[in-house]
């Protein structure tokens, strides 16, 4: 069958032996300089039997950090760190693109360079508490970025992009979902602005739009794709409107030419129907590959499929414990449960030791 899970597919450049995606998971385990090393390497390693790994939401600057032991893609020994991740997955043949984040207001000042207040488009206090490494401790209110700073944190995607791309990935995805910067910057519950971010939908999609025509720039729009998340509450995000801002969202995007856009269907890791919104419509207006996310099991996954909703599924979850997740998939095997005490921080524990289908056998 054409649109069958295990079929062959191409996003833009990226050519996909199956369509089951890893979707960008944070692990908090990459120490305080957020530099990968050989435990992450060999984390993605077990994993690259996916079509295709979006390798977990990266910071672009350390402006851009809102939890403890992330990585990041500004510095060279992180560049580095990458690149033995990259290695370790390509020698096993797999495929991998880089997720490049700036949290936004999701934060907390002893995650901040000099201990600054975080930014964002306007200076609205978020309900939540960031992971740092005192443990949980509540947001504060962020400082709203001066309209002259925004081309600066631009170029901070764009030079995050060529550092991904001298760390040997295969291409980037925009984080625009789940309440971060970007996602702030979209939804008038955290755009308050009068300049020319802020207002109108046009305006508030600029930044976006800024962000990814400097990554395709780049990169290449054929090895970009972009996530968003229309109906998601995450990080205390909300928009008044939803459907005509990223119905515009996903035509202005479908412009470039890009590799995929990757959706965010309902509340983050929740409900799939947590507020009416027409994702089909979404799919229609983007007019390219369609990466589709959010609670997907296989039986959905196909139907997805079959009708045309999607071109590939994002797992989530489902990869942490099990990283041979396309076998079990394609064989009905039962899927472990992940332990939820080490979902973040820590060791190779609940990270890189559990078991696949032949050890679980024995």
């Amino acid at each position: 069958m054409a649109n069958d899970l295990f079929q062959p597919t191409r996003l833009g450049a990226l050519t996909l032996p199956n369509r089951i995606v890893m979707a960008p998971l944070t692990r908090s385990r990459t120490g305080s300089r957020g530099i990968p090393g050989a435990m992450n390497a060999e984390y993605y390693r077990q994993r690259a039997t996916a079509g295709l790994i979006i390798a977990e939401a990266t910071q672009v600057s350390p402006q851009g950090q809102g939890y403890a032991y992330t990585p990041g893609i500004h510095a060279p020994e992180q560049v580095a760190g990458w690149r033995q991740v990259t290695d370790a997955v390509r020698q096993a043949g797999g495929r991998m693109v880089l997720q490049l984040w700036h949290v936004g207001r999701i934060s907390h000042e002893s995650l901040q360079p000099g201990g600054a207040l975080p930014v964002a488009p306007s200076a609205i206090r978020p309900e939540g508490q960031a992971f740092t490494e005192a443990g949980f401790q509540p947001h504060p209110t962020p400082r709203a970025l001066e309209t002259d700073e925004i081309s600066g944190i631009v170029e901070d995607f764009r030079r995050a992009a060529e550092n991904a791309k001298q760390a040997g990935f295969d291409g980037v995805e925009i984080h625009a979902a789940n309440g971060y910067l970007i996602d702030q910057f979209l939804r008038d519950k955290t755009n308050r602005r009068t300049d020319r971010y802020g207002g109108s939908i046009e305006n508030r999609t600029r930044f976006l739009l800024e962000v990814t025509e400097a990554v395709t720039r780049a990169f290449g729009a054929d090895r970009t794709g972009v996530r968003i998340s229309p109906a998601s509450p995450a990080n205390d995000i909300a928009d008044s409107d939803p459907q005509p801002l990223f119905g515009h969202v996903a035509a202005a995007l479908g412009r470039f030419g890009l590799a995929y856009l990757h959706v965010v269907e309902g509340a983050t890791g929740g409900p799939r129907d947590i507020i009416p919104f027409d994702f089909v419509a979404l799919k229609r207006a983007f007019g390219g590959p369609y990466l589709a996310n959010n609670g997907y099991d296989k039986a959905l996954a196909e139907a997805a499929l079959r009708d045309g909703r999607a071109d590939a599924i994002a797992f989530g979850r489902p990869f942490i414990a099990n990283p041979d997740l396309v076998d079990r998939l394609r064989i009905g095997a039962p899927l472990n449960e992940p332990d939820r005490a080490t979902l973040y921080g820590g060791d190779a524990k609940g990270y890189t030791d559990y078991p696949v289908l032949a050890r679980a056998a024995e």
